[in-house]
């Protein structure tokens, strides 16, 4: 909750009005970036039934025909072997295509033994925005760049080959519930391929992959290229990045800065994809051998608009998202790695160990610059929520009215330490006026300096006594910024008329009303005597600056932000009948009367 300044502190001038500036437009600046991505969220990407469409060959690889199901042929020079023809019959491949769902109280996977590949991989605690059930496969993406856990390697047709095969699965009752294993078995053309799946009660996925060509390892990746079903909207794919841990250290990569086919050498302790709630990381059993590449694409919103149930309504340039994804092996030629597709809940991840090392899956959630403080205060939203309120909303207004009262003794110090500052200001103008004559450079200002220092220390002010609330707010505000928005437990939460604290309110009452309880400081708050330039400022660039912000941000934070100025106001307002407040009054008026030469300005008089 930003700090409002107490318009009965003495001083003014054009020095506090130039700070006070420059802090605005510092922060203006900030959001202003924020809400230019936010403004993009207008347009959609396509339809909720364009994700379930039948998903076609990918690459233009179509199947070849014939009693066997074979394939396109794998590229012979995808290893330095000697070429193997083609038309060689293969020994093992299905000759039907056909699907194995695996589910447990977490998930329901869907495979295809086309590929061995994930075409459906669906978190049951979580819903899209249409209200159902999640599915974090990008069915549209996946269509371009290929499905999850299907396998990449450096050679094209040969990657393409390894996609369209029909491999051969253990299960044949289509359907398996975990703890269970589902293998899959291709041997055609010269090239063995064996990929191994193991499912228990949690998100995560033992996976082991081989290729082997005339015997020979082939350096293939078990992949997951084309991001999440939950981005159907410019802004969500622009909130992708890569993430890797090497050697201990936790690294996040903008989409913006990833690079489509760069290889990542070990030491890899994970590598994965991640938006803004979700994730899909690889977890290699040994760190040291394992090998990662970025995979970076683009996908055209105008074109997937027009190919779903909008068809005909969509025109306009083409617009291009990121689309980001990470393939995993190992340089021996055997992947063995565990792999968690779910939500990114710090409850979740930090559950989840990292090979040989005491780290865990934690890092991945990323609260930014002030995330120490981010981490800290959400851990108090998330015990507020587990043993005070069971909703998420009323948590964080019990979170902001214990900050607000965690804040009550340094406000009141600020006021005993403006009241100081306001009974020496006579003298300190005095000293000021002898010293007018002389220009800012010359070195007798010095010495006005070192007497204004001298009297503030022979009467006990403290020049940084009323920074300490704004030195301790705003740390605060920026940590909820980037907080409150990011964390998973917060999607689908309700607070009487908002669905999703995470998104905006869709009524904008709690912008309105933070924008009115701005204008209720200044109407409540006395102000006789202030400088009228920073009076305006006050009064009518903090509502206007507070409800820009909180206009198409999380409701989250706007329910934060609100309840903590009407908190504030209501803890002023008690102050200010105290003995200290009714006396910074009466200063400020005399003040304000002893004004001579100048029309007297005119102020906004609070009530008494």
């Amino acid at each position: 909750m930003p700090e409002i300044k107490n318009p009965n502190q003495g001083g003014g001038g054009n020095s506090s009005n130039t700070s006070f500036l420059i802090m605005m437009v510092v922060m203006l600046g900030v959001f202003a970036g924020l809400q230019y991505f936010r403004s993009k969220k207008t347009q959609p990407l396509q339809s909720p039934t364009a994700q379930t469409q039948t998903t076609p060959q990918l690459n233009n690889a179509a199947p070849q025909s014939g009693p066997t199901g074979s394939t396109a042929a794998f590229n012979a020079n995808a290893v330095q072997q000697p070429a193997v023809s083609a038309a060689v019959t293969p020994t093992i491949a299905a000759t039907a295509e056909q699907t194995t769902t695996v589910e447990n109280d977490l998930y329901r996977i869907t495979f295809s033994n086309r590929g061995a590949e994930v075409r459906s991989w669906v978190v049951k605690k979580f819903k899209d925005r249409y209200g159902a059930p999640l599915d974090l496969v990008n069915a549209a993406a996946a269509k371009q760049f290929g499905y999850p856990l299907s396998l990449y390697t450096y050679d094209k047709t040969m990657t393409d080959g390894l996609r369209t095969a029909l491999y051969v699965p253990t299960d044949t009752t289509g359907h398996l519930t975990a703890p269970a294993e589902l293998k899959f078995h291709l041997q055609q053309g010269g090239v063995e391929v064996s990929k191994t799946f193991r499912f228990d009660r949690t998100y995560v996925v033992r996976g082991e992959t081989s290729v082997l060509r005339n015997g020979v390892p082939v350096r293939s990746l078990l992949s997951w290229p084309a991001g999440f079903g939950d981005q159907d909207q410019v802004l969500d794919y622009n909130g992708s990045r890569i993430e890797t841990m090497r050697s201990g250290k936790a690294e996040h990569t903008e989409f913006k800065k990833v690079s489509g086919g760069s290889t990542l050498d070990g030491p890899l302790n994970y590598a994965g994809t991640s938006d803004g709630y979700f994730a899909a990381m690889f977890l290699p059993e040994d760190p040291a051998s394992a090998t990662a590449v970025t995979l970076h694409n683009t996908i055209d919103v105008q074109k997937l608009a027009r190919a779903g149930s909008d068809k005909g309504k969509v025109t306009g340039k083409p617009i291009d998202v990121p689309v980001v994804g990470v393939a995993l092996g190992d340089t021996g030629g055997t992947t063995q790695t565990r792999i968690y597709a779910g939500p990114k809940s710090v409850d979740v991840l930090k559950t989840i160990p990292l090979t040989g090392t005491n780290d865990t899956l934690e890092p991945v959630v990323d609260f930014g610059f002030w995330g120490p403080i981010a981490k800290f205060l959400f851990w108090l939203l998330n015990s507020i929520h587990d043993h005070i309120a069971s909703n998420w909303g009323w948590a964080i207004v019990v979170l902001t009215v214990l900050l607000n009262v965690v804040m009550l003794p340094f406000r009141y110090q600020t006021m005993r330490s403006g009241l100081k500052m306001q009974r020496i200001q006579p003298q300190m103008d005095a000293i000021k006026a002898r010293y007018a004559k002389y220009k800012v450079t010359d070195p007798k200002r010095a010495d006005m300096n070192g007497e204004i220092m001298q009297l503030q220390k022979d009467n006990g002010v403290n020049m940084f006594g009323g920074c300490i609330p704004t030195l301790l707010t705003f740390p605060l505000l920026f940590a909820m910024l980037g907080m409150l928005p990011k964390v998973v437990e917060l999607r689908e939460a309700h607070w009487f008329w908002l669905h999703d604290l995470t998104a905006a309110d869709p009524y904008h009452i709690l912008p309105i009303t933070m924008v009115l309880s701005q204008f209720l400081v200044q109407f409540y708050m006395p102000a006789p005597g202030v400088d009228p330039q920073q009076q305006k400022m006050m009064a009518f660039m903090m509502p206007v600056f507070s409800g820009y912000i909180t206009w198409n941000y999380s409701s989250g934070l706007a329910l934060y932000w609100c309840v903590g100025n009407l908190l504030m106001i209501a803890a002023q307002y008690g102050m200010n009948q105290t003995k200290e407040g009714r006396e910074m009054r009466e200063i400020a008026a005399k003040r304000a009367r002893r004004k001579v030469g100048a029309p007297q300005a005119k102020t906004i008089q609070g009530k008494r």
